[in-house]
């Protein structure tokens, strides 16, 4: 027979003691009942329609847990429907390739300079050489500076289109939106 220490004992005591009181308070503590009526909206979640700039009055006394399933629903339905999603990232916009190789406008502008510059110091000392260096030196630089002037151009014009699509799409989407939560008895403006 094993013989135990008085610790040993205090400890079992304490540890019944503990496992008694636990179970006493769970005993007296009352189920809490489940709620039967529609989840409410948290205060900090925002509204989908108000994000897209979409009015929503509830026209038939929807309460606000209501009308946020309806527009989470709404969303996915219009999602589905226009094939658009406004909460996903922009798509990263790419340059189509140019359709001359690089270094054709230097080259071309520098082929300019130099006939010019042949002329020009032909006439003015006698050096048709040396004018058509300088031309095609002035030429080259001129073509740069026009070539980036171009690209520059270009670039902002592809900004400006994707821009304008994606003012029209979520514009799309926004309608099918509001369609639906008239649809679910709501009033969109």
């Amino acid at each position: 027979m094993m013989r135990r220490s008085p610790l040993m004992c205090a400890i079992g005591a304490a540890l019944l003691g503990s496992v008694a009181l636990i179970a006493q308070s769970q005993a007296q503590t009352p189920a809490t009942p489940v709620a039967a009526t529609a989840p409410s909206a948290p205060a900090d979640v925002p509204s989908i329609a108000k994000s897209l700039g979409l009015v929503v009055y509830p026209a038939k006394g929807q309460t606000p847990g209501q009308q946020s399933i309806d527009e989470q629903e709404c969303y996915t339905w219009s999602k589905s429907q226009t094939g658009i999603d406004p909460q996903a990232p922009a798509p990263v916009a790419t340059a189509p390739a140019e359709s001359r190789p690089p270094g054709g406008q230097r080259v071309r502008s520098a082929a300019r300079g130099a006939a010019a510059g042949a002329v020009v110091g032909e006439v003015a000392n006698n050096d048709a050489d040396e004018g058509a260096k300088v031309g095609a030196a002035v030429g080259a630089v001129a073509g740069g500076r026009q070539k980036r002037e171009d690209k520059r151009a270009h670039e902002q014009q592809s900004q400006d289109q994707a821009q304008a699509a994606q003012i029209e799409q979520r514009e799309t989407f926004k309608k099918a939106l509001g369609t639906c939560m008239q649809g679910r008895g709501y009033t969109t403006g």
